[in-house]
């Protein structure tokens, strides 16, 4: 397989492993507790109940970050998080907690145009970049061209978005020419060649400024986290048709006037179709034209594919006459279902036995589609919205929420997690926010933005404004102070600690909970987040009463620290004795009897004492060394 190689590749490669843990630290005032409390609107709630909407099954809610007494209730932000930092320094802060839960990841990074006036610097010349190579790469950084520092800040990245994803995930990345093919190469690498799904390429309108080639798209390359496992899942992707909606309405409206006169229904609906401008969504479904007692259909092919299909008698209903054969044969070898077809009105018939009859599709039946690689999406309504939303000219270019929710609609549902980890506007939070407001869902998002004034004035700013509503403000639109509904939801907002959670020295920080530390302890052993609900605890025991973390891969992990046995002496709660196992932690898992891991700062057992037990004992702070 072709490889790809540049300047300073060699200090980048495994530079994931090297950066240190930090620990998320809440904002209480940036954030927004959810009116729900499971991040969906009661609206939505309310639509799921009636419509008999998707079960929901999982922990929406986010546990709190201190871990102690008091500590905010897990459902108050709906699961959703709002991160202010550097995207590597928080991917690693949130590992812990979140390693192989993420269904779906967009990220839209910077596209190395060497464009300087964007709010969002889209150039990886950046001061922040530019410490950063200096730091990791070392004087080979100040000879790198913008395309080697790009490679250089993406690559790591990357390498850290991996371990988040679930066998099922999926990875969406923006891009445009300047660095596609670089990405491609690089992702090969890091998720496999075989994991390649498609580069989707957005058309977002003509530029007429070029003097060779209007280059107007873009990319969205795809890349699935184990294509395998789609497979033997049977997972499929689709999408709702566009246009639905509005077919949907005008039924509703025709069906209000002529009741169950269908031909009348059928006339009108096919007039407004042609009426409609050939760019209208719904134009594209002008063949679901006919009207029936169970609404609209089209009068599809009734033949077997290929040819060479049956040929019987079918009458007419009306002239009871044997109605005319189609050349191919009738789509199914046995007249009894044809026979059941027809009584059950689901073949149109033509007005005598002449024409061959028809098998009624019904476009309640056909409202989804697989996502098309190419699409067309004005870029300029993006930017419109996003200005009339946030009052002013905030955030240029921004990403376009419809696209984004079309993406996260026919990969998730339920309470599935999606991260961006280059947050920009907050439109993937927006899209998440809408999508579960038209579906019922209780979709979560992680959202992380470097930028202090953008994540605090425009990530933030924005997702609350569309889950708590907003009025209109003066455009020129006409509509000038018309509310608009929020969609429901919240988010807590964190930055990251300026210090690791292990001192230069090596030691974990004073500060650090018990319900922190296991979070490492627990990734460190299994290589996942921990669960909201270790399997071997019952709901409502998340609080970490004892010093068992959890069970996982036939193995009871424990974490003798922090006083959790509530002992306060400097070595007494933390140390490994036999008192400690006998009167502490065996009597936890009684029936247990498989293999256990227990942190603690020292051991006074002996080995053959530990191998009877059979325990692995780890040293804390040195065994959960990066």
């Amino acid at each position: 397989m072709p490889t790809l190689n540049w300047i300073g590749k060699a200090a980048v490669v495994k530079h994931h492993r090297d950066v240190p843990y930090r620990l998320l630290e809440p904002v209480p005032e940036l954030s927004l507790p959810s009116p729900s409390g499971r991040g969906g609107s009661s609206r939505s709630d309310e639509r799921a109940a009636k419509d008999g909407g998707p079960g929901l099954s999982g922990e929406a809610g986010l546990r709190s970050l201190k871990g102690g007494e008091g500590a905010v209730a897990e459902q108050d932000f709906g699961g959703n998080l709002i991160v202010q930092g550097d995207n590597l320094l928080a991917l690693k802060a949130l590992l812990p907690r979140y390693a192989g839960q993420v269904k779906c990841i967009y990220i839209d990074p910077p596209y190395n145009t060497g464009n300087e006036g964007w709010v969002y610097n889209d150039n990886v010349n950046s001061p922040e970049i530019r410490k950063w190579l200096g730091e990791v790469v070392g004087r080979e950084g100040e000879t790198l061209d913008r395309h080697d520092r790009w490679l250089c800040m993406m690559y790591p990245r990357l390498m850290l978005l991996k371990q988040f994803l679930r066998e099922d995930g999926a990875i969406f990345v923006s891009i445009d020419d300047n660095e596609v093919a670089a990405l491609r190469m690089m992702m090969d690498e890091i998720f496999g060649s075989s994991n390649f799904v498609a580069d989707m390429v957005w058309a977002a309108g003509r530029k007429n400024d070029s003097k060779l080639v209007s280059v107007s798209h873009e990319y969205i390359v795809c890349y699935a986290r184990n294509k395998v496992i789609l497979a033997e899942r049977k997972i499929i992707w689709r999408q709702s048709k566009k246009g639905l909606n509005e077919i949907y309405a005008q039924y509703q409206r025709l069906k209000h006037q002529h009741g169950e006169d269908y031909l009348a229904m059928t006339t009108e609906l096919k007039r407004w179709y042609k009426e409609l401008p050939d760019s209208h969504p719904s134009k594209a479904h002008k063949h679901y034209s006919q009207v029936d007692r169970r609404g609209i259909y089209f009068a599809a092919d009734i033949s077997w594919p290929g040819g060479g299909g049956p040929q019987y008698d079918v009458v007419h209903p009306k002239t009871k006459k044997p109605v005319k054969n189609p050349a191919r044969g009738w789509s199914t070898p046995d007249p009894g279902k044809m026979q059941a077809w027809i009584a059950d009105d689901r073949v149109h018939f033509g007005p005598d036995e002449t024409s061959v009859p028809c098998l009624k599709s019904y476009l309640k039946d056909k409202e989804l589609q697989t996502p098309y690689s190419v699409f067309y999406q004005d870029g300029r309504a993006a930017t419109k919205r996003l200005r009339e939303l946030m009052s002013g000219n905030m955030f240029e270019f921004p990403k376009d929420e419809e696209v984004l929710q079309e993406v996260f609609s026919m990969l998730t549902r339920g309470d599935d997690l999606i991260l961006d980890s280059f947050a920009g506007s907050g439109t993937t939070g927006h899209a998440v926010l809408k999508q579960n407001a038209e579906d019922g869902g209780k979709r979560r998002f992680i959202l992380v933005e470097m930028d202090e004034n953008i994540a605090r004035n425009v990530t933030a700013e924005r997702v609350k404004r569309v889950a708590q509503g907003y009025v209109r403000p003066s455009t020129g639109s006409g509509r000038e102070g018309e509310k608009v509904d929020g969609l429901g939801g919240g988010f807590q907002f964190c930055t990251l600690s300026k210090e690791p959670l292990f001192t230069a020295e090596g030691q974990i920080r004073s500060d650090v909970t018990f319900a922190q530390l296991a979070e490492f302890v627990w990734f460190k052993e299994t290589g996942v987040g921990l669960p909201p609900h270790p399997p071997v605890l019952p709901p409502g025991e998340r609080g970490f009463k004892s010093p068992l973390i959890g069970v996982h891969g036939g193995r009871a992990i424990y974490l003798l620290y922090n006083g959790i046995l509530k002992d306060k002496s400097v070595n007494g709660g933390n140390v490994l004795t036999g008192k400690v196992l006998t009167g502490k932690v065996l009597e936890l898992l009684p029936s247990f009897d498989g293999p256990k891991v227990i942190y603690a700062a020292a051991c006074r057992m002996s080995e053959p004492r530990l191998r009877r037990e059979g325990i692995v004992f780890k040293q804390t702070p040195y065994a959960l060394a990066v």
